[in-house]
């Protein structure tokens, strides 16, 4: 009953989230990036900043935030992970750390997941990212572009990032 109580909030919230979304400062050039990362899905963490580094961008630039779903509350000591235990019945983070990183106005937010996941989707249209990326199976309605790459691959990943930020003339 409390999931499906909590699922209807998140939903009701990312739906706000979109529709109040600042997309005046869309165009922008690209000088923070920020990373949304499963981390059930990717640990390695060195390689995005790799593709950053690629990109231009100083280490100082570049901030990964990552999700884990957990069955039982578990301390973490990093600072920069946020669990599916911390998100209320209402849909409300509950992580000061992941609200500060959400609150910053990242350059582009990349949204390392696969397929839907109502947390990390809730994060995503929380973000005051002015630029958005998706990957293919996430909800299209989040992101402002969305790659058909195995995230896992994360030399295409590098390659077709890179490719569109350039058409889009967000990087040199």
């Amino acid at each position: 009953m409390f999931k499906v109580i909590q699922k209807k909030r998140i939903q009701k919230k990312i739906e706000m989230y979109l529709k109040n979304r600042d997309i005046s400062n869309l165009n922008d050039s690209v000088v923070t990036m920020g990373y949304l990362v499963d981390e059930d899905l990717f640990q390695d963490f060195e390689k995005l900043i790799s593709v950053s580094k690629e990109m231009g961008l100083k280490d100082k630039d570049v901030k990964i935030f990552t999700f884990m779903n957990v069955k039982k509350k578990l301390p973490s000591l990093r600072q920069n992970q946020i669990n599916n235990k911390e998100f209320s019945w209402k849909g409300i983070i509950q992580n000061q750390n992941a609200n500060e990183f959400l609150d910053f106005p990242f350059d582009i937010l990349v949204g390392f997941y696969k397929g839907e996941n109502d947390y990390l989707d809730l994060m995503m249209t929380k973000s005051k990212a002015k630029f958005k990326v998706g990957f293919k199976g996430n909800d299209s309605r989040i992101s402002d572009l969305i790659i058909d790459v195995d995230p896992l691959k994360t030399n295409d990943f590098k390659r077709e990032l890179i490719k569109y930020l350039r058409v889009l003339n967000k990087i040199s």
